[in-house]
């Protein structure tokens, strides 16, 4: 009975699981002082949060936050056709002539004829368009400048929930004055949608189902 209850603990507790991901973790990062200043003095000015007061209000450090503009569009087509064609012909006959042996074949025609055709055509196209907007946090910063980002936005719909996620590599001379790039120019960028609810889970296919279709031959 224990087993029973177990197992069914288990089943709840994947139907609440999050699908799993593949963007660079972690996916948020707190931000450290940038100076060791002493924190709260009783003053307004706190020099271990402050910035320049002419620089612009772009992400440089780790725990700074990117919007990032997912522009994605990919379309790739093929298309090929063979074609052969192949004919013979023969033919064959005998006179007829009085006097020789085997009069059954006299006048008689032979005629033979092959012909092969083959024609073979393919086709594959394949359209993705996926666009939107995620603000993600600054989780680390490489020797050369560029930020290592990663973020993740979760919409909950009904008994639904959709996970919106994005991790990459941005070089900050790309980033415009108002904070934000377009995933075109995120280098190593992996972005992901997926749902977690009954709808995703009635679109899997059972594990026994998996397993017979890997098992049998046919």
């Amino acid at each position: 009975m224990k087993a029973v209850f177990l197992l069914l603990s288990l089943m709840l507790a994947g139907c609440t699981t999050t699908p799993p991901t593949n963007v660079h973790q972690p996916m948020t990062a707190r931000p450290s002082a940038r100076y060791d200043a002493p924190v709260g003095n009783g003053a307004i000015f706190q020099a271990g949060y402050s910035r320049p007061m002419f620089e612009d209000r772009r992400a440089r450090f780790v725990g700074d936050t990117i919007t990032i503009k997912i522009t994605e569009s990919t379309t790739a087509s093929a298309k090929n056709s063979n074609k052969l064609d192949k004919s013979n012909s023969q033919k064959a006959s005998v006179s007829a002539l009085a006097g020789l042996p085997g009069q059954s074949l006299l006048g008689m025609n032979l005629g033979a004829t092959s012909s092969t055709a083959f024609s073979g055509k393919g086709e594959a196209a394949n359209n993705n368009a996926f666009s939107g907007s995620i603000t993600a946090t600054v989780i680390d910063v490489m020797p050369n400048g560029n930020l290592l980002v990663s973020g993740e936005k979760q919409l909950s719909i009904g008994e639904e929930q959709e996970f919106v996620r994005l991790s990459g590599v941005v070089n900050p001379s790309f980033v415009d004055f108002s904070n934000s790039i377009d995933s075109s120019k995120v280098a190593d960028a992996r972005i992901e949608y997926k749902s977690a609810g009954q709808i995703s889970e009635g679109q899997v296919m059972g594990w026994l189902a998996r397993f017979f279709l890997n098992v049998l031959p046919f």
